[in-house]
């Protein structure tokens, strides 16, 4: 493995201290097991400093600048024969079958989720002897039979048309991206938009009638109802609504570690009940303590111990990223404009984390298998955790449902 996947391992182990038997059970564990990424990201190779620079100093406007980075970070691998093989190693290193990709932009705009969508579908569509984009649970399935990777796909928002003549007319597009393979979409992001209020909105109003209209319309077509960022109000709401399961796919338990991000026993106790499962994150100012790898499981834990091993997943909302990206970045120098804060991503001060413990990298995945091997788990259990919660939710959600 690279300098940086070792050292991230190597960092881990110090801090969970497993035996040998610990060790040898819990890596068994993990490569048997389907593991399914809650919420995450495909690995990411780094940008082209040389270009991005001298796209910047044309005169390209923010949103140029920016789309020509995301295109460079998600498809670069395509077109570099050693990114391409970075990738792969990080796939493999992490022994990750599927992440739940995020597809979409923060927001509502179809236009800009639709970039996303493109990138990946092309992505998977080129590179498929490795990586291949789930439309089904069965897929996913046979993906790990015939030792692949797949992307299951997500976004960050519901797309609206933003024309406002009917309810049925605003929501149109949901069953669109249904058909482009996505599988769960988020209520809100941080802010308050028409379905309801953000995570990092002081109100806590809760879901708009229109918001309520929405988790229907979710639950009709078959997509996996999202409450990670959405406000503790609209997360309760939209639980005890909803007739299908419904997740928060990376997030943390506030009674361990208070923060916006996090869910109260109120609300978590709301989307085991519907079925669901909330996802613990790999974002060290979310978890509280320590910080590390053992805050991680303790979330983990207190999951299981409050609300049974059905209803916890991983959602690490990580990525691997490439050590060289750094040295790309500083070609930009100070030609990179700065810009303003988009509204949806908003974080009020101190609330969003500068860096993560490297205990928590992406590619230590099966330490976290080994983490749950020391905790005292059963096999049954942590397969549900680390993959299997998933899979019956994705499942569920698609029950009945005539595509």
């Amino acid at each position: 493995m690279n300098e940086k996947i070792r050292a991230a391992r190597e960092i881990a182990l110090s801090i969970l201290k497993p035996s040998e038997k610990e060790l040898e059970r819990g890596l068994e564990l993990h490569s048997s097991s389907l593991v399914f990424d809650a919420y995450g990201f495909s690995p990411r190779v780094p940008i082209n400093g040389d270009i991005l620079r001298e796209t910047a100093e044309s005169g390209a406007s923010n949103w140029e600048l920016k789309d020509l980075h995301e295109e460079m970070i998600m498809t670069g691998h395509l077109r570099d024969a050693n990114a391409r093989k970075e990738c792969e190693e990080a796939w493999q290193e992490a022994g990750v079958t599927c992440i739940f990709q995020n597809a979409g932009e923060e927001c509502s705009s179809p236009l800009q989720m639709l970039k996303r969508f493109a990138r990946f579908t092309h992505c998977a569509d080129m590179h498929r002897a490795f990586l291949s984009r789930a439309s089904l649970p069965e897929d996913i399935l046979k993906a790990k039979a015939d030792g692949r990777h797949c992307i299951y796909m997500t976004t960050n928002g519901i797309p609206l048309a933003q024309e406002w003549h009917s309810v049925e007319e605003e929501l149109g597009f949901i069953r669109l991206f249904f058909q482009l393979g996505c599988r769960m979409m988020h209520m809100t992001y941080n802010r308050r938009n028409m379905l309801g209020d953000g995570c990092m909105e002081a109100s806590n109003a809760g879901l708009s009638d229109f918001g309520r209209a929405a988790v229907k319309e979710l639950n009709r077509l078959g997509i996996i109802c999202d409450l990670a960022h959405s406000g503790w109000r609209t997360s309760l709401e939209a639980a005890r609504i909803s007739s299908r399961p419904v997740v928060s796919s990376h997030s943390g338990c506030n009674a361990l570690s208070q923060h916006p991000r996090n869910k109260p026993d109120e609300v978590i106790k709301a989307i085991a009940d519907s079925g669901g499962y909330n996802g613990i994150c790999c974002i060290s100012d979310f978890l509280g303590g320590s910080k590390d790898i053992s805050s991680f499981l303790d979330h983990i834990d207190y999951m299981i111990k409050h609300f049974g091993a059905d209803h916890v997943a991983i959602g690490t909302d990580k990525a691997y990223s490439s050590p060289r990206a750094e040295g790309e970045w500083a070609k930009l120098g100070n030609s990179y404009p700065k810009s303003r804060r988009i509204f949806e991503s908003f974080w009020p001060p101190g609330s969003l984390p500068d860096s993560d413990h490297p205990s928590l990298a992406w590619t230590n995945w099966p330490l976290f298998t080994v983490g749950l091997v020391q905790r005292g788990y059963s096999d049954d259990d942590i397969k549900k955790v680390i993959g299997g919660n998933v899979l019956r939710v994705a499942r569920a959600a698609l029950e009945g449902i005539v595509i």
